[in-house]
């Protein structure tokens, strides 16, 4: 057989095949009678505040005293060992700068806890919670008589009303 009969064999094939195709479906309306939620647990945090009450303390300074005698008690010691170490007026000098110098931080104390107060202490924390949501709906429609249900997602439910009129392709096809 030369190939231009079978090319021709095939397109006729191709041809009526297509035609049996479309004599066996047809267009129609059908009416919403049902739309019925399908519930979806889901999970999220939600953020809430925590308050409660803690005691703080309170740093302060202890000991010490006046510090200008203190720096004055410290220079001249200073200066007395000073000399002693060097043998000279720059030791002497030397020795009253650095005496007055901690004489000065020495009356300035400790740094101390001196009490306590309370004070409010807020943070946020996450509690998870479980909702029930609409993740689907099953829309049924009467079509000729007959019932059929399609699932859809949610926002398709959404727009959905009952007495809502679709189009939809019937067809049908044998099986063996």
């Amino acid at each position: 057989m030369g190939i231009i009969k079978k090319l021709a064999i095939a397109v006729s094939i191709v041809l009526i095949g297509s035609t049996a195709y479309a004599d066996n479906s047809y267009v129609t309306t059908g009416k919403l009678v049902r739309k019925e939620p399908i519930y979806t647990n889901v999970s999220s945090s939600k953020p809430y505040k925590h308050c409660n009450n803690q005691e703080v303390p309170i740093y302060g300074r202890t000991g010490g005293g006046d510090a200008g005698a203190n720096a004055l008690g410290g220079m001249i010691i200073g200066g007395i060992i000073g000399k002693a170490l060097g043998g000279n007026d720059k030791g002497a000098a030397a020795g009253a700068i650095l005496g007055g110098v901690i004489g000065a931080d020495k009356s300035q104390g400790q740094r101390r806890i001196i009490g306590y107060e309370t004070q409010r202490v807020c943070e946020t924390r996450y509690k998870n919670v479980q909702n029930t949501v609409v993740n689907q709906y099953r829309l049924v429609y009467n079509i000729n008589g007959m019932e059929s249900a399609y699932v859809v997602n949610s926002a398709q439910g959404n727009n959905a009303w009952v007495g809502q009129t679709k189009r939809f392709r019937v067809r049908y096809q044998m099986l063996n």
